[in-house]
């Protein structure tokens, strides 16, 4: 403790910093940054933007880079889109940033930062680009955890050719997310043509009955073939699954010392 106040009388340590490595979190005017929470469950905290406003958002995003040297930032309107990157410019202009405007992502690296690299990779699936957002999200959170990420699109089962044509790519990698909307078949077909185990994503695309991801959840968990299933439109939850799943085969795969 002793080290890190005196750290923080120096101007080596914000106060902000301090915090999170004390108590494991960073207050501020916006909520609390929960800086711990990758150390404890392999997960990396992520700012959810919806339901805060701009100027929070863009808050909680410079005091994730500020405590962890990482910001991810998710469900970004225009309006707090904006705003994160005027606090980037103003306070981290050496951060690096990669903002996918139309997944609704932004991630943040400050320069020392170093990402893990997992000996795993992960597949995401989408039966057609109405998908593309939420497997999008999927994508980011896996990649962010270390995991090599593969994407494999618009194989709907519209035209089953589409899913058998990347059947060895499919069957390449260690973990699979699959994103469907409508009434949710591709994960089901999939899954009974691999050997890995997949994540089933429904999306809120179709309409009339059943429409907005509720045909293509319940598809999904009245599967006849083996799959888990996560809510709809949930890329983070789907994301930190195959994520998860990932720092498991790598651990398995790393020779011990």
């Amino acid at each position: 403790m002793r080290d890190i106040l005196e750290a923080v009388a120096a101007g080596n340590l914000s106060p902000a910093a301090a915090e999170a490595e004390l108590a494991g979190y960073a207050t501020g005017e916006a909520g609390r940054f929960d800086a711990a929470r990758e150390d404890r469950s392999g997960v990396p905290e992520a700012v959810l933007a919806a339901g805060k406003t701009p100027t929070e958002v863009a808050a909680l995003v410079a005091t994730a880079l500020e405590t962890t040297g990482r910001a991810i930032a998710t469900r970004l309107d225009e309006e707090s889109r904006g705003a994160v990157h005027e606090v980037l410019d103003d306070q981290h202009s050496e951060a690096s940033v990669t903002d996918d405007e139309r997944v609704g992502v932004l991630v943040a690296h400050s320069p020392e930062f170093e990402r893990p690299d997992l000996d795993a990779t992960v597949g995401i699936v989408t039966a057609g680009t109405s998908d593309a957002v939420p497997a999008g999200e999927a994508a980011t959170i896996a990649r962010e955890m270390g995991a090599s990420v593969t994407r494999v699109d618009d194989v709907g089962v519209a035209s089953l050719s589409r899913v058998t044509d990347q059947l060895e790519t499919l069957r390449e990698q260690d973990v699979l997310v699959v994103a469907a909307g409508r009434e949710g078949a591709l994960p089901t077909v999939v899954a009974g043509l691999v050997d890995v185990p997949v994540i089933g994503l429904p999306v809120s695309t179709g309409y009339g009955y059943g429409g907005e991801g509720e045909a293509a959840l319940l598809g999904m968990l009245q599967s006849c073939t083996a799959l888990t299933v996560v809510n709809v439109d949930a890329g983070f939850p789907a994301g930190v699954q195959a994520g998860l799943v990932a720092r498991q085969l790598d651990d398995a795969r790393t020779p011990p010392n």
